[in-house]
């Protein structure tokens, strides 16, 4: 790189740093008297967040409008409760619906907000693996050594306390599928967290949710292979066809000791996506790479799951009948490349085509390293989703396709009371998340 562009780079993290700081400043974080928004009250965090939570003690929160994203018996969206209550006792939820029906507990902490959703779901990101500073002690979410690398753990790569976990959970968003990017034929595993910072510990939901993959331009390289779609696929059937012997030698095998091949990671990881346990990712836009992996699922009989997939409605009805979720592409994605056919109504023709999706941040290479669902799905909404389909999208609609709905996406009784706060509107761009929190404990009461 020369001393220019180092210079240029870094300059540009500095001017987004300082642009997120006055975004904070200009949402919330202190009103200057002179400034050009003086005279327009102060906003505040949510009522309620600044109690103390003592050991048992439950926590009710009131909504004007509660958005429970609940499903009826016929699958329908659950309207939303005027005047809602939720109580959570022990970080879960024990009790939702109208005031007059549900009974406040005494002595309970009580928080008030105007809109209450559950909260947020990132279907696809790189948070906590790529970090804001733009920085190589900070990306550690493509690993270019070699094309196929399915051992690579993520959370042997995840920064619990990476500064963008927080600011994507000051916007609501408390549950985030993240992992290796796209860019490798297979770039490595994904993992899903809960967005509080702190140990790994705390944040995993789920160590290993599906194996990493990249279909297409993105994972063509000018110096060494694949630098075809023939080679791709290729190497992915041969990597997948080791895999398969690999765990039949260990069936044969079976208790004998010295008929039992050596370890190999990246043999046993490809097993687990041969054998169903975890599906594969498949990153791919264009029309051809979309309809080569769903070749390769006929082949070797995997799950598969479609990421970004810009062109996909070009085989709805393929897709559709394979039972195949999308994790979308932003609707705001820069339309380029191979993703040059990227629309901001894909979300809402998926919807229409009845085929499960759900709204990802996805991979963005420039800082602040990440986009924030919230945004998106507004975008979706304005392109013709309607609200409860845009924020399924990235709530219960994405709980269901990641595997994690009986713990989160909703706001149902038994599940973890993760819990976004708003000020109006969720999708309207005046409005603010004025608190979050996760499993009952207040992780945020930035406005913003």
């Amino acid at each position: 790189m020369s001393p220019f562009a180092a210079r240029t780079g870094r300059l540009r993290t500095v001017l987004t740093l300082l642009l997120l700081l006055a975004t904070g400043a200009a949402a919330g974080q202190g009103t200057p008297a002179d400034g050009p928004m003086a005279g327009l009250p102060d906003r505040a965090p949510a009522k309620g967040l600044e109690q103390p939570l003592s050991s048992g003690q439950p926590t009710v929160i009131r909504a004007g409008i509660l958005h429970t994203q609940a499903r009826d018996a016929t699958g329908a969206w659950a309207p939303p409760i005027s005047d809602g209550i939720v109580v959570i006792r022990d970080r879960r939820i024990a009790a939702v619906g109208p005031a007059g029906s549900v009974i406040i507990p005494d002595g309970a902490r009580v928080i008030e907000a105007p809109v209450v959703t559950p909260g947020l779901i990132d279907g696809r990101s790189v948070v906590g693996l790529a970090g804001w500073l733009n920085y190589g002690h900070d990306q550690d979410q493509l690993e270019d050594s070699e094309p196929i690398q399915p051992e690579l753990q993520a959370t042997d790569a995840f920064n619990g306390r990476e500064p963008l976990l927080e600011w994507i959970r000051s916007f609501g968003v408390t549950t985030a599928h993240t992992g290796h990017a796209p860019g490798n034929l297979i770039s490595g595993q994904t993992m899903i967290v809960k967005t509080r910072t702190g140990e790994l510990e705390d944040a995993v939901v789920t160590p290993l949710f599906a194996i990493a993959a990249t279909l297409g331009d993105d994972a063509m390289e000018s110096d060494r292979s694949p630098g075809t779609r023939a080679k791709q696929l290729a190497m992915l059937r041969q990597a997948l066809l080791d895999a398969r012997e690999h765990a039949d030698q260990l069936r044969r095998a079976g208790d004998d000791p010295e008929k039992r091949p050596g370890r190999d990671l990246r043999k046993e990881a490809l097993g687990r996506v041969l054998s169903g346990e975890v599906p594969l990712l498949l990153n791919c836009h264009r029309s051809i790479d979309i309809q080569n992996a769903l070749r390769l699922s006929d082949e070797f009989g995997f799950r598969l799951i479609l990421d970004g997939a810009a062109e996909v409605l070009e085989h709805a009805d393929e897709v559709k009948a394979r039972g195949i979720p999308v994790l979308a592409h932003p609707p705001m994605m820069r339309a380029t490349g191979q993703g040059e056919n990227a629309s901001m109504t894909t979300v809402a023709r998926l919807i229409a085509a009845g085929i499960p999706c759900a709204l990802q941040s996805g991979y963005e290479g420039y800082v602040p390293k990440t986009r924030v669902v919230l945004l998106e799905a507004a975008i979706a909404c304005a392109y013709g989703a309607s609200f409860a389909d845009a924020l399924g999208t990235i709530t219960l609609s994405a709980a269901e396709i990641l595997g994690i709905s009986a713990r989160v996406g909703s706001i149902e009784v038994g599940k973890d009371a993760d819990i976004a706060l708003y000020d109006g509107d969720p999708f309207e761009y005046t409005s603010h998340c004025i608190g979050v929190l996760i499993e009952g404990q207040v992780v945020s009461a930035i406005v913003r």
